[in-house]
């Protein structure tokens, strides 16, 4: 399960929101979704490529709000 609440359930696939993943950082040493996909299906989005510093800004972010 997402820590973030980033994955929803799509018409026919599971959808990843950007603005809420942080591949985990904050939370876990490995993306969560990317471990236990059972079809190794979570491909990097070139669209959205962020540094470590970027993704712990965005939990930061994310934490704070949900204080």
């Amino acid at each position: 399960e997402c820590p973030n609440g980033a994955i929803s359930q799509g018409d026919e696939i599971y959808v990843i929101d950007p603005d809420l993943c942080t591949e985990c950082v904050g939370h876990y040493e490995t993306s969560q979704c990317v471990e236990v996909c059972p079809v190794d299906c979570i491909p990097h989005d070139p669209n959205h490529v962020e540094t470590q510093e970027d993704l712990m800004a965005k939990y930061e972010r994310i934490t704070a709000a949900n204080g």
